[in-house]
């Protein structure tokens, strides 16, 4: 393999034993074999027969920062379970050394030379400040829990899981059954927590314990590291038994976490959402919290424009084509200082030989946004859509101390857990712990973007009567079929009383505008965009990247321009009062030039509407221009 991967591309160096280098990225391939890691989070596995990017420099921030708690915030698919099991292969401590002491000292020189053996010979945390973090190598016994799978739908069953979770992490350390500093008592506290024999209060006090077992038998302070902590959280908030989640790891992490310096030398725990207040970490004074405002670690989690330029060279992909769609549909994450790629989209990306996908969308646990789109008023709807649009934003304060009952309740609470969750990003990151600062909220890529334009196309799906109905209602605004188009939203607007409060313009239009989402070959609808003399209520562009053949009616894919005008009273003649606004929002597109101009790549024609609502009932004028 040459050391120019690729013609263009960023030059890679070869610093031999597998480690490739360009300015600002590490590539690590020990097996040679350009496997990507696709769905898997276990370090020393990776190490040996996969691609790496190499993010060990987090190992050396959390050194440098001297914390004794931190709480890595970050959205799911990100890296975390991979950085804590990198941090876990790389502070634990041989098995073997939990009796006296012995070569524990010499582990980190004695294998400094045997790559087989130690995952970390040639990774930037090794080779930082002349090998001075070496010396932590191998030198602490650690407790690592991940409750990724804490999502019971009753408490029992979550706690059960918790239960058995610590039960194998105790297992792990079963060599603590023969140390001679562990007491009769503590060993068999030690043996009933092991077999899931303790009760609701002996695993309530486990990790705080286990930490204390491996801190008198080794004669280290532990390195205590939580993975994914707060899924026990969310799904007790979806399944009614929040408050008892909550209470129990209150009393789980408070012991071993608030006992810094004494048997824990460092806590290290991950999650989306940062629940604070009463909550779990109430009374957690010496817990620093990373957020994606944050900048201490910000480019740790996620890939570096310059890794995946890297990453692309080493396999071989980086055609400047290839690497343009990689940034629109998996960057544009702003976390603290640093731009960022969905480390998890892109691996898949690579592997799916550069075609795009919602791979993150498909994934991740999208009921935040599912929900929020369900539930959503006409005028958070309005919001939603307008961050689908070119450049959209919307300006909140973001307060990450979520407490789940919040959401629902406060609309900046559902804002907030967007933002945490990855939906939203933001580059208005001054002030990181100033919930009253206005930030500018952004969707970050076109994979987000795609999936919130789904979950608004399910909603309206149902609103419509079926994918079907919807289909047919796509088709007459294409056809420009007015009577048919009359029948259809006077019969939407008499089923969705339910959902919406038809009782304004605004609540008229976020209706039909969701209705206008997914039409076969369009991009999404534009709202109240400048347009000629104007901004015309909705506008739909034929998407440029299909041919005609892609639409409702094959061949015909016009540029549709829509007003809508909505009166709130009306006497007799009802029926011609609302045939005469209809029209008169027609003549209001061409008299105002909303669709004037050189048309739109890819569109056949101008296709206009007037729309007129009152109550239930509706009127249509339609008219089609060249």
């Amino acid at each position: 393999m040459s050391e120019t991967m690729c013609a263009g591309a960023p030059e890679l160096e070869s610093m031999g034993n597998g480690v490739w280098v360009a300015p600002g990225a590490r590539i690590i391939d020990r097996s040679g074999r350009r496997r990507l890691p696709i769905g898997w989070d276990s370090y020393p596995s990776i190490a040996r027969t996969s691609v790496i990017v190499d993010k060990s420099s987090l190992i050396a921030d959390v050194i440098d920062a001297g914390y004794s708690a931190v709480l890595f915030c970050r959205p799911r698919r990100f890296g975390k379970s991979l950085n804590m099991t990198m941090m876990k292969s790389f502070f634990e401590m041989a098995p073997s050394e939990m009796a006296p002491a012995g070569g524990r000292a010499a582990r980190a020189g004695a294998d400094a030379g045997e790559p087989t053996s130690n995952p970390f010979v040639g990774t930037a945390v090794w080779e930082a400040n002349d090998g001075a973090y070496r010396e932590h190598f191998g030198a602490y016994p650690v407790v690592y829990l991940t409750l990724s799978a804490v999502k019971g739908l009753t408490w029992d069953e979550s706690l059960g899981a918790i239960s058995q979770a610590v039960a194998s992490e105790y297992e792990r350390h079963g060599e603590l059954r023969s140390c001679p500093r562990l007491s009769p008592a503590e060993l068999d506290y030690f043996d009933r927590i092991a077999s899931a024999r303790g009760s609701e209060s002996d695993v309530a006090a486990s990790l705080s314990r286990l930490c204390e077992l491996l801190a008198k038998g080794s004669g280290r302070p532990a390195v205590l590291l939580v993975d994914e902590y707060d899924a026990p959280v969310m799904a007790g908030y979806a399944n009614g038994y929040y408050a008892q989640a909550v209470s129990f790891l209150k009393s789980w992490l408070m012991g071993a976490v608030k006992s810094g310096g004494e048997s824990v030398a460092l806590s290290c725990l991950t999650g989306v959402q940062r629940v604070t207040k009463e909550s779990v970490f109430s009374d957690l004074n010496n817990l620093v919290v990373d957020t994606p405002l944050t900048t201490r670690f910000d480019e740790r989690f996620g890939f570096t424009e310059e890794e995946v330029a890297a990453l692309a060279s080493y396999l071989g992909k980086s055609d400047r084509t290839d690497l343009e769609t990689a940034r629109d549909w998996y960057d544009g994450y702003r976390f603290g200082n640093a731009d960022v790629y969905n480390p998890w989209s892109v691996l898949n990306y690579f592997d799916n030989n550069c075609e795009p996908d919602t791979c993150w969308a498909n994934t991740s646990e999208n009921g935040v946004v599912g929900s929020a789109v369900k539930h959503a008023s006409a005028t958070t709807l309005g919001r939603i859509y307008s961050l689908l649009e070119p450049g959209g934003t919307v300006q909140e304060p973001l307060e990450l101390g979520v407490v789940f009952p919040d959401v629902g309740v406060r609309e900046g609470a559902l804002w907030s857990m967007l933002y945490l969750a990855g939906y939203l990003t933001t580059d208005d990151v001054r002030r990181p712990n100033d919930s009253g600062e206005q930030r500018r909220l952004r969707v970050p890529n076109r994979e987000v973007r795609t999936l919130f334009a789904r979950e608004v196309m399910r909603r309206f799906r149902s609103v419509a009567g079926g994918a079907g109905r919807l289909s047919e209602l796509h088709r007459h605004l294409i056809t420009g079929d007015a009577d048919a188009l009359s029948r259809e939203l006077g019969r939407i607007l008499s089923e969705s009383a339910s959902s919406f409060d038809l009782s304004s313009e605004n609540s008229v239009h976020m209706l039909l505008l969701g209705l206008c989402f997914g039409i076969v070959g369009y991009v999404d609808p534009l709202s109240n965009r400048e347009f000629g003399s104007g901004r015309p209520d909705i506008r739909l562009e034929p998407d440029p990247e299909l041919d005609a053949s892609r639409s409702p009616v094959p061949g015909q894919r016009p540029l549709v321009t829509i007003e809508i005008k909505f009166a709130r009273r009306h006497a007799d003649g009802m029926s011609d009062a609302l045939e005469e606004l209809a029209q008169s929002e027609l003549d209001q597109i061409s008299a105002r030039g909303y669709d004037g101009g050189k048309l739109p790549a890819g569109a056949t024609g101008r296709v206009r509407w007037g729309i007129a609502v009152c109550g239930k009932r509706v009127a249509t004028a339609f008219e089609r221009a060249q």
